[in-house]
């Protein structure tokens, strides 16, 4: 439920903080007193449109914060995990209007879109006034209340959503086939000419290493021929000189194992360089032949758009491809089963929940007709129509079209109600149906905007009765100015402005009986409160209590 508000430089207000109870919370005072600034500012924190005009006058931003209390199980709070916040019980929604239209939008102080915000925000309250443009009037609306009403849940959704994945599979494939089987011939060329290459990983950088090298083999093997003979005949003065040096005796033993260790490292590289030599002049390939593979090895390389060393994963993607070619009928046929499987699945809880739609919507509409004449709309009809869908028309909840419809003659067909219904009408409609619906929903908190408009008497004391009723299960907040639907609040609040110069509006809680008399005397007399007004004041309270 809300339980408080807190506004900053809003039209007239310049600072105002105010706490809601549970039940029935009434506000009243004169036309002009601000009444409609208190919605536009619950509004403004509830993420509705921004508009610079509500920026008080001389003051540079509008601030509007309402505090909440909701359950543990609220749907707001797995919005705002899923966004990956932390929020409990206490939810505090803020939005700063600058004069120069720019927003912004905090729950729990923190920073969200304004899209967020309205979202969390319609979780909480529901507005109902006579000019408002959605609920009712907003047909795409009424199948969501009507299956609320019915308990359903969200199977059908879930259902529709597999059925549209597995459609959108089976299109995929056969979209993929089709153009793998344009493409057949082409793919087979393909992998016989890179199965008769047969390319390994690596072998374009050893190819052009190799080709380097022969290039130059002649240059390289004289070198090496060279190195062999100045090795020989190194190694040759190395043993000259071991055999010169044996007669020294023992003082040169060192010199002469470091010259045998020489004479082994000679006759090493001397084994290396006869080796190298060899595979140079007896190489596997002839630079004819190295050209030739890896002018063919680049070429497949270019035709597939991808790296030389990318070859054998090609190759194995292009068998894939056919192998999908050839195995497409059962590719195909277990798509299309399953696709079938899902709208078979989809139609028959469809048809379920079109039952419970039905014999939800003749619940719906008997309980509503019995709330219509105490509310001066005993010549009203109310009806839920629940009507099916050709097949393309289909969608996530169904196939059936939710519309309610009205009629205010006897005699007249049901029709629109933005069509058939005038303001003050809409808005009892509206009670009506959330007198009836009260057990459902997660909505805490309900405003009526002058719901009582252009009717008194027992038809506005029927309308307080049925905002009593509703508060039962709702916080209810009521702008009225009817003493009879005022009677009936928990709680009471008069909305003032005062000032000359420099206009403010003010809302103060009336805890005392006596003033709340005084009110309601007020809203019965008109500016002069009489003996009798405050007598009949007496008697609305006495029965509203």
């Amino acid at each position: 439920m809300l339980c408080g508000l807190t506004i900053q430089n809003v039209v007239l207000i310049e600072t105002l903080s105010i706490s809601f109870e549970k039940g029935f919370n009434a506000l009243t005072g004169e036309t002009g007193a601000g009444k409609s600034i208190l919605l536009d500012s619950l509004g403004l924190a509830l993420g509705a449109r921004a508009d610079t005009g509500l920026v008080r006058k001389g003051t540079d931003q509008a601030a509007v914060t309402a505090e909440f209390f909701i359950d543990d199980s609220h749907p707001a709070l797995a919005l705002l995990e899923e966004q990956g916040m932390a929020a409990d019980r206490n939810l505090v929604l803020r939005r700063q209007l600058g004069s120069d239209g720019r927003s912004r939008a905090f729950v729990n102080d923190q920073p969200v879109s304004v899209g967020l915000l309205k979202q969390v925000g319609d979780m909480l309250v529901e507005i109902h006034g006579q000019f408002e443009t959605h609920g009712l009037l907003d047909s795409k609306t009424h199948r969501a209340m009507l299956d609320e009403y019915a308990g359903l849940d969200d199977t059908l959704p879930k259902l529709w959503k597999e059925w549209r994945a597995n459609e959108k599979a089976l299109k995929e494939a056969q979209d993929n086939i089709a153009k793998m089987r344009a493409e057949e011939e082409y793919l087979r060329q393909a992998l016989e000419d890179l199965d008769a290459l047969s390319p390994k990983q690596g072998e374009e950088e050893e190819l052009a290493s190799l080709r380097t090298r022969l290039m130059s083999r002649e240059k390289i093997i004289e070198s090496l021929s060279g190195a062999d003979e100045g090795i020989t005949e190194a190694d040759s003065v190395i043993g000259q000189t071991y055999r010169l040096l044996e007669r020294a005796g023992d003082e040169v033993a060192p010199i002469l194992e470091a010259l045998d260790r020489a004479s082994a490292e000679m006759q090493e590289a001397a084994a290396q360089l006869q080796s190298l030599s060899a595979d140079l002049e007896h190489c596997e390939y002839s630079l004819e032949e190295i050209d030739d593979r890896l002018h063919a090895i680049r070429a497949q390389a270019r035709k597939h758009h991808c790296e030389a060393d990318d070859l054998p994963q090609k190759r194995e993607e292009i068998a894939a491809q056919l192998n999908m070619v050839e195995a497409e009928d059962d590719v195909v046929a277990g798509l299309m089963k399953a696709v079938e499987k899902c709208r078979d699945a989809y139609i028959k809880h469809a048809e379920n929940v079109h039952e419970k739609r039905l014999t939800a919507a003749a619940t719906l509409d008997e309980l509503v007709s019995k709330e219509l004449p105490p509310l001066k709309l005993e010549k009203a009809r109310f009806v839920t129509q629940v009507e099916k869908l050709e097949e393309s028309q289909w969608h996530a909840h169904g196939f059936d079209k939710v519309q309610f419809v009205v009629a205010t003659n006897p005699g007249a067909e049901p029709g629109p109600l933005n069509k058939i219904a005038s303001g003050g009408e809409l808005a009892r409609f509206t009670l009506a149906l959330k007198v009836v619906m009260a057990e459902v929903g997660t909505v805490g908190s309900m405003i009526f905007d002058e719901v009582d408009t252009g009717i008194g008497g027992s038809t506005a004391a029927a309308v307080g009765d049925r905002l009593s009723r509703l508060a039962r299960s709702r916080q209810i907040l009521v702008v009225t100015h009817a003493p009879q639907v005022a009677a009936r609040a928990d709680n009471h609040f008069i909305v003032m402005k005062s000032g000359d110069t420099d206009i403010t509006t003010t809302i103060i809680p009336l805890s005392e009986l006596h003033d709340r008399r005084e009110e309601i005397a007020r809203m019965l007399a008109g500016a002069e409160i009489t003996t009798e007004a405050r007598a009949a004041a007496d008697k609305l309270l006495e029965t509203g209590s």
